[in-house]
């Protein structure tokens, strides 16, 4: 029976799964997702992502592909993200979106873009409103310095030295298109937030945290700006600095060159 493929624009709060990808006996996105789609049409699915976040890490706009056969009534897109988002209560998941595509779209292989933010606190004072969506850093950060470390770091490289260990890509060669670090004020005593976009195709696991835990020792004096280029081309993980906690990390936007139905 044909089938109709949906595209759905996906928020969540990653504090409380394992990832995205279903795992026995732990909670995950997928699996929530996949279970809600179940109970509103009684159809068993497998839903693509087009990337898959890990523990701890936060979502604006994730997108995701499936296939469903027919339904029984004719449902737009509005319409069955209300449905979705009512079986995904109480998890912090949320459907912002859902739209007819057509079958030669794909989550992750039609993706052509990627923007990931993370965000630093740079503060004495603990954190409160922003527990679990922020890495909270005590010692001042320099921020030009880790501007200047992070130039090293644009255009096509091999990213060995932050690549996490078990990463399963075939290739460590990646294009980083854009690496901002920006600072603006968080309190009205002198605390910032310091934010890190990173933009481009793809990215190999843990590859934004690597950068940044890299960036953030860079920001502490431990390495001046150049040892990032060092460290980048001797393609050891052991050079690159500490993994960032997953909390600060958001998927904020992935960019499709495809029209919806």
């Amino acid at each position: 029976m044909k089938h109709q493929r949906y595209k759905i624009t996906i928020e969540y709060d990653g504090g409380a799964f394992y990832g995205w990808q279903r795992q026995p006996d732990v909670p995950s996105v997928q699996q929530y997702i996949e279970e809600a789609i179940t109970k509103f049409c009684q159809q068993n699915i497998s839903i693509t992502v087009a990337g898959r976040t890990d523990a701890g890490v936060h979502a604006a706009e994730q997108i995701a592909h499936f296939d469903l056969v027919p339904l029984k009534r004719n449902l737009s897109g509005f319409e069955i993200c209300k449905a979705l988002n009512a079986h995904l209560i109480p998890h912090a998941i949320s459907i912002l979106n859902c739209e007819k595509v057509s079958d030669d779209f794909h989550a992750r292989f039609a993706a052509k873009n990627k923007l990931y933010r993370y965000r630093l606190v740079n503060r004495q004072a603990p954190l409160t409103r922003d527990v679990g969506r922020a890495w909270h850093v005590k010692q001042k950060l320099d921020v030009e310095a880790m501007r200047a470390a992070a130039k090293h770091l644009i255009g096509q490289h091999d990213f060995t030295t932050f690549r996490d260990s078990d990463c399963q890509a075939k290739s460590p060669v990646r294009t980083l298109d854009r690496l901002d670090i920006i600072s603006q004020g968080y309190d009205a005593y002198g605390g910032k937030e310091i934010i890190c976009e990173a933009e481009g195709m793809s990215f190999l696991h843990h590859m934004v945290r690597n950068i940044v835990g890299t960036l953030v020792w860079v920001g502490k004096d431990k390495w001046p700006p150049e040892y990032v280029r060092t460290a980048l081309e001797t393609r050891d993980r052991t050079k690159g600095g500490p993994t960032a906690p997953a909390q600060g990390l958001a998927l904020i936007r992935v960019d499709y060159g495809i029209k919806t139905l």
